[in-house]
């Protein structure tokens, strides 16, 4: 890559997205902003200078247009963030299959498609592309099974691509978060708030019950895993490829076995308990 660098990143309108768009544009690089809500684009682009280009990248011409329009703006495609995406819950035996249908589209046939209109302009450029995936796609929780197996099989697409195409020189590479503090996490937490009564402190509150057992015990920022994304996208990640990034706090560090030794648990009161 150049110095200066030309960056596709998609779900920007929000979140990660958005703090990995605003970071890669404080570095001087040019970004190509995707979402399916075309106001949180818009502020974006008028805060930053980055290309908001609003689409469904589950849709293939969609996906096949957002190349064009960073090839017809800027020339060139060196990076891909791969951000967009979905949650959705349920047991195997209890989920709606709507819902499976919707994760799936857009939380792995979206990237999918994006990566076969990407690759020929990533392969002129020796790039490199991070996907967002979850500490979901490594460890599992109650009901959510949608939503788990969609990032473990985007976690494998990357890593097809760093398998397939390393030798020509594109880079691929995955973080995991854990919770960090977005638009999807806060409803997460207001519904968790709702279910366990906690009170008119309900998101805050929810946030702190659910991190407390971290070892960092607090939830993520956006802008700590846009960090991360920015590195493994640039040169100083040269020789990282294929690695599962963790950006989780210690999430996936922690035996819950041990939980009782170190941390008083005590049980949840309200409607939720």
């Amino acid at each position: 890559m150049t110095d200066k660098r030309v960056v596709i990143v998609t779900g920007a309108g929000s979140g990660i997205g958005a703090a990995t768009a605003r970071l890669l544009r404080e570095e001087g690089h040019e970004v190509v902003a995707s979402g399916r809500r075309a106001e949180p684009l818009r502020r974006l682009a008028e805060e930053t200078g980055a290309l908001a280009y609003p689409s469904d990248v589950g849709d293939p011409e969609a996906a096949g247009g957002l190349v064009r329009v960073a090839l017809d703006a800027h020339g060139r495609v060196d990076g891909l963030v791969l951000n967009a995406g979905i949650g959705r819950g349920g047991t195997v035996g209890q989920l709606s299959m709507a819902d499976w249908d919707e994760v799936m589209r857009t939380n792995v046939t979206g990237p999918l498609l994006l990566l076969r209109a990407a690759i020929p302009h990533l392969l002129d450029s020796r790039g490199a592309v991070v996907a967002v995936a979850s500490v979901s796609a490594l460890l599992n929780g109650p009901g959510n099974a949608p939503y788990a197996v969609s990032k473990a099989a985007l976690l494998q697409l990357c890593r097809s691509v760093a398998v397939d195409h390393g030798r020509d020189g594109v880079r691929a590479n995955i973080v995991c978060p854990s919770w960090v503090r977005t638009e999807m996490a806060d409803r997460r937490m207001a519904r968790f708030a709702e279910e366990a009564d906690l009170g008119e402190d309900g998101v805050e509150a929810a946030y702190r019950e659910v991190t407390r057992p971290l070892p960092l015990g607090r939830p993520g920022e956006p802008r700590e895993v846009a960090r991360a994304i920015g590195w493994l996208l640039s040169p100083a990640a040269s020789y990282v490829n294929g690695a599962v990034l963790t950006v989780d706090g210690g999430a996936t560090a922690l035996d819950p076995g041990t939980l009782a030794f170190d941390y008083a648990l005590t049980p949840r009161t309200g409607t939720g308990s």
